[in-house]
């Protein structure tokens, strides 16, 4: 254990709780916007803001932005899955109220854990293949069982969430390698290059307000990438991971305050299973480290 993960614990947990809280209210604010604007055009306004609190956390560390790598197939993989997860997540936010959408992101890290056989060639023994399981029970669940009931919508933050997932290994891979800078660099340009693309097929000149909107969006984004890295500087992985899950909280209370929309039995009930599932994954992870 670290000195900093020994005595800072709490301020690590801090630092994740609100890392979620400022993702998830990102998440709200760019809901909100996609009512009167095209997705392309939020997330080009919101990336670019993104980089100025990144940006300006890189200056003061005195770390330089490079793009140089020796991997640039990977790079450009991982760039094109930032990019895809990016997309889906605004469109699953628009498509469902918002505590459904984030409820269904949290299948990502059950995804990571079954691709991570196939793709990393890494064990997992049958106490974790069994949290799989339950937890992509708890998908199905909450994509409503029944011919009748079943969301077609639901199928968005599904797939955001394992381009997500795909994304998190393409990075376990690289970071043996590259920097988090380099890493970062990519993404970032990368994903203002396909918003920037789609400009010419759909722009709406925003409000001053829309566009402060748009502004705290990105903002909020940079702030909580900052935040939650610094957890993990902070506190041991293991200590802090689970509070990822505090998300579906901020996106209830969110959901509720703006929109009045509050999850129903089926969502519950998948969420618990995979909030569950997903626990379990870390701590066995954990006690295996």
């Amino acid at each position: 254990m670290s000195l900093a993960a020994s005595i800072s614990p709490l301020r690590g947990i801090v630092c994740m709780v609100l890392s979620l809280f400022f993702f998830t209210l990102s998440d709200a604010v760019s809901k909100w916007l996609t009512e009167g604007y095209p997705i392309g055009q939020i997330v080009f306004i919101r990336c670019f803001f993104m980089f100025i609190p990144i940006a300006v956390v890189m200056r003061w560390h005195g770390e330089p932005l490079t793009f140089r790598t020796t991997q640039w197939k990977m790079h450009l993989l991982r760039t094109v899955l930032f990019i895809a997860s990016s997309f889906l997540i605004i469109i699953s936010v628009k498509l469902l109220p918002l505590a459904d959408a984030v409820a269904f992101l949290h299948a990502a890290p059950l995804m990571i854990t079954a691709l991570s056989v196939p793709l990393l060639r890494e064990p997992v023994g049958w106490h974790r293949w069994g949290a799989v399981l339950v937890g992509f029970l708890g998908i199905l669940i909450m994509t409503r069982p029944t011919a009748e009931a079943f969301q077609i919508a639901a199928l968005v933050p599904i797939a955001a969430a394992a381009a997500t997932a795909l994304r998190d290994i393409a990075t376990r891979i690289m970071s043996k390698t590259e920097s988090t800078n380099i890493i970062l660099a990519w993404s970032i340009v990368g994903l203002l290059i396909a918003s920037a693309a789609t400009l010419p097929f759909g722009w709406i000149t925003p409000t001053l307000f829309d566009f402060g909107l748009m502004i705290l969006s990105g903002i909020l984004l940079g702030v909580a990438h900052y935040l939650m890295i610094e957890s993990y500087r902070l506190a041991e992985a293991a200590l802090v991971a689970p509070f990822k899950y505090t998300s579906i909280v901020w996106a209830v209370i969110l959901g509720y305050m703006i929109w009045s929309d509050l999850p129903d039995t089926w969502i519950i009930t998948g969420s618990v299973l995979i909030i569950g599932s997903g626990i379990y994954i870390l701590q066995r992870e954990s006690k295996k480290r």
